[in-house]
């Protein structure tokens, strides 16, 4: 039996039902269906088309239904094509004919608006918390080896150099926008379409604000209309999922890089990482490889659904049914990789002394130019001297540190005997102290901030 079997005398084509059933995925909406129904049956009672008898029925009813979902009891029926029919049809195998009663003046279509709505509500609490642990993984690893100094990178050449704290605190400062940005989308999830009906609106004057703080939203639906068919907050929450997945994606290359052999910067654990069906030695980064994979299918959603929107017309179209398994997949994504990425960043291992004896003296060029500008030469001129300086180390197969006083001087008569001392690994990294560098004290400076960001986060 299907909801709307009075207009039509015949059955749906197989294979076309199988097209339109949706209730293999959308099932876990079975939670926020019954909350939104037991909610609609309250106001159903206080406009006085049903009795207060008649309510609690309904309610009892439902939360029998909700058990049997819980436990894994419930009996998928034919004509069940999705959470919000199956969940009719058992209420009124259990309660009779008053369960009919429940959808008056209300649509599927704002009702599934209203359970998607619930349903991304509560996962977002979930991955705000998994974002915030994930974070303190970041400073706890970045406190344990504040001091340690490491070559930094840019097009994956050595650049100048930084303190490993540092650098992993740039993944929280980037997840710390995520965390914020999560916010807006709450915001704007937090908005309830119940009582918008098929499209025009309730006809029982049911009191929908009482309706919206039963259920925890923020405020009500301005239109009708815009409400049955706006998914803007499954985009958003898509984008924002995207740009989260394209952060671990990041964090996850920069440690599959620093893991091999050839830099062994650092370490993962073994119960991160896999091994070779072929090749006994191998330990191969399969958690990082997979948060970095999961990139593409993240990306995909978010295009998949902005092309699904892009042409429909005003009000509710099935259409809309495509926003729900990207969504669904997005959120069970982000639910096993953020722990993963905690897990990995908790148990690394890290190798100071592999990182400093990788850093190669033209990390310290800069420094040299900035020398040369201290003795007043311009920093233009100061670059291209150095660069000259470097040149023609090179040529001589000679470390920056190991070149004569007097190949300088032939550069530029500014060089004199204290120009040695700018060959201080940690110098160059203490010098760069002003807020959101990479000395020592600005590092420290950084971790105060994220355990108040942390603190707030956590209360």
């Amino acid at each position: 039996m299907t909801l709307w079997e009075g207009r039509f005398a015949g059955d749906s084509d197989p294979v076309m039902q199988q097209l339109n059933d949706s209730l293999h995925f959308d099932r876990r909406l079975y939670r926020a269906d019954v909350q939104g129904s037991i909610a609609y049956a309250a106001a159903l009672e206080e406009v006085g088309l049903i009795t207060p008898e008649e309510r609690d029925r309904l309610v009892a009813g439902l939360q029998h239904v909700c058990a049997e979902f819980d436990s894994g009891t419930f009996q998928v029926k034919p004509g069940d094509e999705d959470v919000h029919t199956a969940v009719e049809r058992r209420l009124g195998e259990l309660i009779g004919p008053v369960a009919g009663k429940l959808h008056t003046g209300r649509s599927r279509n704002d009702q599934v608006a209203t359970d998607l709505r619930l349903y991304l509500l509560d996962e977002m609490a979930v991955l705000w918390t998994a974002l915030a642990e994930l974070q303190e993984a970041i400073v706890e690893k970045a406190e344990a080896y504040l001091d340690a100094i490491m070559p930094g990178y840019t097009h994956l050449q050595q650049a100048q150099p930084l303190l490993f704290s540092h650098w992993l605190l740039s993944y929280f400062w980037k997840l710390q926008r995520d965390y914020e940005r999560l916010s807006g989308v709450v915001e704007h999830t937090s908005v309830m379409p119940l009582g918008s009906g098929a499209l025009a609106g309730n006809p029982f004057g049911i009191d929908r604000q009482a309706l919206a703080r039963r259920l925890g939203f923020s405020r009500v639906s301005e239109n009708s209309v815009d409400a049955v068919s706006d998914r803007d907050y499954v985009v958003e929450f898509l984008a924002w999922a995207a740009l989260v997945q394209i952060h671990l994606s990041q964090l996850a290359e920069d440690l599959i890089i620093w893991s091999s052999h050839e830099f062994g910067f650092v370490e993962l654990d073994e119960a991160y990482s896999t091994g070779s069906s072929l090749m006994p030695q191998k330990k191969n980064p399969d958690a990082l490889e997979l948060l970095r994979g999961k990139s593409g299918r993240m990306v995909g959603h978010l295009m998949g659904l902005l092309a699904a929107l892009k042409g429909l017309p005003s009000s509710y179209n099935k259409d809309l049914q495509e926003d729900k398994e990207a969504l669904f997949d997005a959120v069970d994504t982000l639910k096993t990789e953020l722990p993963v990425a905690t897990g990995v960043i908790r148990t690394l291992r890290v190798n100071t002394e592999r990182m400093a004896s990788a850093m190669d003296d033209a990390v310290l060029a800069t420094d040299l130019a900035d020398y040369l500008v201290r003795k007043g030469v311009p920093f233009r001129q100061s670059h291209r001297l150095v660069g000259e300086v470097v040149r023609h180390a090179d040529a001589l197969g000679l470390p920056l540190r190991d070149l004569p006083l007097v190949e300088y001087q032939a550069v530029h008569p500014a060089f004199t005997e204290d120009v040695y001392a700018v060959f201080d690994f940690r110098r160059s990294v203490e010098a760069r102290n002003t807020e959101g560098g990479t000395a020592p004290v600005a590092v420290r400076a950084q971790i105060e901030r994220t355990h108040e960001l942390l603190t707030a986060e956590n209360n």
